[in-house]
C-alpha cells in the first residue's frame, strides 16, 4: 500500500525449523510455541538468521541468538537490514508469485462453465484482485514506474497483453505515458452488464495522494460519436443522461448506446511525487453488430504542476517534418559598441532570430532536465581585421544518424554547427543608406555508419574420446 505496513511480523513469522505443530522444537529459537522456560534450556539456535527470498538485494532479516550469561539463559531477537553482496540480485519485484512455483488451478466441470460465461474471455483467476499480485510502492510518495493506487486497488489501465484483447488488470504507472489500442469481445444483448463499457468504471476510482487524502477523477469532456461518425460534445447538464450504456432496437438491428470507445487520463503531479488532480476525457458511441469485436483506445499522460506540456517531435527518434527541440541559456550583461559594431550586432540578431538555441535535443522526446544528453550548438564566427565586418549569412548544419534496431531505426541528432559568414563593408557617412542582402540556410547530413549484421560465434564442440577408443590398434 501507499502507507507501508511493518515488516517485523512478516519476517518474524518465517520459521523453517518449526516442524512440530503446537509443540516446541528443540533449539528452534523462532518457534512461536516455545516459551522462555524452553529457551533457558537451549544450547544454541539451530537457525540463527531467518530471511525472506535470498534473491533480493536488500531485505529484512530476523537474527536469533541466546544470552547464556543471563540467569536463566534468554533468547535474543533482533531485526536487521541484510544486504545481498551478489551483483545479480532483484532490486524490486512487481509480481511476487513469480519468485516461487505456483500450483496450477485445475479446471473442473463447474469452473469451466463459469469461465466460458465470463465477458472478458477464458482466463483463470480473472476475478482475483490485482493488489494481491502486485507490489505496492514502499514510500508515502510516488516514484517513477510505481503503480498508482486507488482507495480499493490500483488504477486500472486496459491494454493488450499476449493478444489484441484488452486485459483490464493492467495498472497505470506513475510518470509513464501510455497510449494503447485493444479489442474487446462483447455480446450486444448483455452490453448493459459489462462494466468495462460504462463511463462509471473509469470515472469512479479515487487515486491515493497519500495515506489519507484521495483525489477524485473529474470528467472534463464527453464526446458522443454516432454510427455515421458524427461527433457531438455534451454539456455538463447532459452527463447523467449518458452515464449508463443501454440496448436499443432499430428494426432488426440491436444497438448498444453510450459505450466507452476512448479514455484519456490527464494526471497532474507535484515535484514531491503527489498526484493532485485527475481529469478524464471520454469518447462514447453507439455500437452495432458490425463493429464487434469492439476496438477501444486508452491513453494516460502526466503534467507537472504549474507547467505546460511540451509537444514532442518523435518518440524517441525525430519524425520528418516536425521541428527540432531546442533550448537556450539566457545571456547576461551589456557592452557598449561603436556604430559598426552596433550594426553588426543588429544584423547578427536578425540572422539568429529570437531565442537562438544553445542546445538541441538528440531525440524528439528528450527531457529538459537531462542537460548532459543534449547536443550543444557550435557557433562559428568568421572574423577579420578589416574596417567593418557585417554578418550577411547564417548556415546551420545538422548531422544525424540512424540509431537502434535495423528493423526500426530512430533518427538521432549528433552534431549541430552554426556558421556566421561576414563580409567587409566600407564605413559610410551619417545619413547615407545602403541595402544589404542577408540569407539563412539549414542542411541535414546523414552520418549513419553502414549497417552491419551481427552473428554469434560458432559453437565449439568439446568432444573427448575415451582412452581405449582405438584399442586394440593403439
Amino acid at each position: 500500500a501507499l502507507c507501508p505496513t511493518s515488516l517485523v511480523s512478516v519476517v518474524a513469522a518465517l520459521c523453517v525449523c518449526d516442524l512440530s505443530p503446537a509443540q516446541c522444537d528443540v533449539n528452534c529459537c523462532c518457534d512461536p510455541d516455545c516459551s522462555s522456560v524452553d529457551f533457558s534450556v537451549f544450547s544454541a539456535c539451530s537457525i540463527p538468521v531467518v530471511t525472506g527470498d535470498s534473491h533480493f538485494c536488500s531485505q529484512k532479516a530476523a537474527v536469533y541468538s541466546l544470552n547464556l550469561t543471563a540467569d536463566p539463559p534468554q533468547r535474543v531477537f533482533k531485526l536487521v537490514d541484510q544486504i545481498n553482496p551478489s551483483i545479480f540480485c532483484v532490486h524490486i519485484t512487481n509480481y511476487k508469485p513469480a519468485l516461487s512455483f505456483i500450483n496450477p488451478e485445475v479446471t473442473d466441470e463447474s469452473s469451466f462453465d463459469k469461465l466460458m460465461k465470463a465477458p472478458d474471455g477464458f482466463s483463470l483467476n480473472a476475478e482475483s484482485d490485482v493488489s494481491t499480485r502486485l507490489d505496492a510502492p514502499q514510500t508515502a510518495k510516488y516514484e517513477y514506474g510505481v503503480y498508482l493506487q486507488t482507495s480499493d486497488s490500483f488504477l486500472r489501465f486496459p491494454s493488450p497483453l499476449t493478444s489484441s484483447l484488452c486485459t483490464d488488470n493492467n495498472p497505470a504507472a506513475f510518470l509513464v505515458n501510455q497510449a494503447v489500442k485493444c479489442t474487446r469481445r462483447i455480446n450486444l444483448e448483455y452490453c448493459e452488464e459489462m462494466e468495462t463499457l460504462s463511463m462509471a468504471y473509469y470515472s469512479s476510482p479515487r487515486i491515493l495522494r497519500d495515506c489519507t487524502l484521495q483525489v477524485p477523477i473529474t470528467v472534463q469532456s464527453i464526446v458522443i460519436r454516432s454510427l455515421n461518425k458524427t461527433l457531438t460534445r455534451l454539456e455538463d447538464t447532459e452527463i447523467l443522461r449518458v452515464s449508463k450504456q443501454g440496448v436499443v432496437e432499430a428494426g432488426p438491428v440491436e444497438i448498444c448506446t453510450n459505450v466507452v470507445l476512448e479514455v484519456t487520463y490527464s494526471l497532474t503531479y507535484t515535484d514531491a511525487g503527489e498526484v493532485i488532480k485527475a481529469d478524464l476525457f471520454l469518447l462514447l458511441g453507439a455500437v452495432s453488430s458490425a463493429m464487434v469485436p469492439l476496438q477501444q483506445k486508452f491513453e494516460v499522460y502526466f503534467i507537472q504542476q504549474n507547467t505546460k506540456p511540451v509537444p514532442l517531435s518523435g518518440n524517441p527518434g525525430y519524425v520528418v517534418g516536425l521541428p527540432l527541440v531546442a533550448g537556450f541559456q539566457p545571456q547576461k550583461g551589456l557592452t557598449k559598441a561603436l556604430t559598426c559594431q552596433l550594426l553588426a550586432q543588429k544584423m547578427k540578431s536578425l540572422l539568429k532570430g529570437q531565442g537562438f538555441p544553445d542546445y538541441v535535443a538528440p531525440f524528439g522526446n528528450s527531457q529538459a532536465q537531462d542537460v548532459l544528453d543534449w547536443v550543444p550548438v557550435y557557433f562559428i564566427t568568421q572574423t577579420s581585421h578589416e574596417s567593418c565586418q557585417l554578418p550577411v549569412a547564417l548556415t546551420v548544419e545538422v548531422k544525424w544518424t540512424k540509431y537502434g534496431s535495423l528493423l526500426n531505426p530512430q533518427a538521432k541528432i549528433v552534431n549541430v554547427t552554426a556558421n556566421l559568414i561576414s563580409s567587409s563593408f566600407p564605413e559610410t557617412n551619417s545619413g547615407n543608406e545602403r541595402t544589404i542582402l542577408i540569407s539563412t540556410a539549414v542542411t541535414f547530413v546523414d552520418v549513419s555508419a553502414p549497417a552491419e549484421a551481427g552473428f554469434r560465434a560458432r559453437p565449439t564442440i568439446n568432444a573427448r574420446l575415451p582412452f581405449n577408443f582405438f584399442f586394440p590398434f593403439v
